[in-house]
Order: structure tokens, then C-alpha cells, then sequence
């Protein structure tokens, strides 16, 4: 599947709240709390990150995606990039194709998520080992209502990736990257 998405982050700082909140306006739940592991792939040259380009493989319970993200770019507070996504049957397998075509793991995190429908946007409700956040997926003008209707403002919407929260999150301890597990917070 072929899409542009749009998304923010939001901090969670009162987690046991969010769903209570989130059925206040009228939000559904979708999938319920999942493990996800995700792995981050590029060639040994970094042809990938140097472009701003990104290929996940994500496995989880309900299925594996294969995920291919364009650059990104920030367009009205919110982050902007073109993806193409394939489901997978055995994402065990596809990270040995991976590493068969020259491809290696760059960072893995975890997470588990939780995923709720509002109107045509897709809330995930993500459990990190960095804390808890909410990405909001779909139109800008949805975001922007949800995001309100929540108790946030735009200026607490977040368009980094999971990746350079981490980057800041262990640069602000003095630590060196690693990958981001449950194990190795």
C-alpha cells in the first residue's frame, strides 16, 4: 500500500488517563495492547539514512510489515513522508532475506501499542521502554481536533521519530546508542 502519511507524537505523561479520555470524545478501540519489535535496516554504505530514507520490518502478533518511509519533512507542526507498507506472513524470514541481500540492522526498538480509531484518524497508544506517547495518524485537521479535544496544544506535538527520542534521551544521561528494548532502557 502506497500513502503519504501525517503524523505527531504526543508525551503521555498520565497514562492510566488516555482512554478515559480517549472514549470522552468519542474515540473506539481498534487492536488491543500488542508487543511490537521493530528493526531498522540500511546497507553497509548507509545509503538509506544519508538519503533520509528508512526501511522497517515490524513483527508483531496480528502480523509482520514490511515498511519503506521516503524522507521526512514538517509541514503545519506535523510530520510528513511518502510510505509504501506490505504485510508480511513470517518477518523472521524477511530479516534473513535482509541480511542475505545486504541489507543490516541499524536500530531496533520496542514497544507496545495499542491502536484506537478516531473518525479517519488512527490513534497508537505506544508504551516505550522512554515512556508513554500517542502518535496521531491522518488528516492534519483531524490531528489538530483530536489533539485539542485531548487537552494538548501544537506546541506539544513531537515529529521526531522514535529514533531521535531515543538519541536524546540517552545523550542527556551521556550514554552511548544502543538499541532501544525493555532489557536495555
Amino acid at each position: 500500500m502506497r500513502k503519504t502519511e501525517v503524523e505527531i507524537k504526543l508525551k503521555v505523561d498520565e497514562p492510566g488517563m488516555i482512554e478515559k479520555r480517549l472514549l470522552g470524545i468519542g474515540a473506539a478501540p481498534v487492536h488491543p495492547r500488542q508487543f511490537e519489535d521493530n528493526q531498522l535496516y540500511d546497507f553497509p554504505d548507509f545509503a538509506l539514512k544519508i538519503k533520509g530514507a528508512m526501511l522497517r520490518l515490524r513483527i508483531q502478533e496480528r502480523g509482520s510489515v514490511l515498511t519503506y518511509k521516503e524522507a521526512a519533512r514538517v509541514e503545519g507542526g506535523a510530520k510528513v513522508r511518502d510510505e509504501m507498507e506490505v504485510p508480511l506472513g513470517d518477518g523472521e524470514t524477511m530479516a534473513l532475506i535482509a541480511s542475505k541481500i545486504g541489507l543490516r540492522p541499524l536500530f531496533r526498538y520496542q514497544k507496545y501499542r495499542t491502536v484506537w480509531s478516531y473518525a479517519d484518524l488512527e490513534i497508537a497508544l505506544d508504551e516505550t521502554p522512554i515512556g508513554h506517547f500517542m502518535e496521531l495518524e491522518g488528516p492534519k485537521s483531524r490531528i489538530d481536533e483530536a489533539s485539542a479535544r485531548l487537552g494538548y496544544k501544537a506546541s506539544d506535538y513531537i515529529v521526531k521519530s522514535y529514533l531521535a527520542l531515543y538519541q536524546d534521551h540517552l545523550r542527556a544521561r551521556g550514554l552511548p546508542l544502543r538499541d532501544m528494548t525493555f532489557e536495555n532502557p
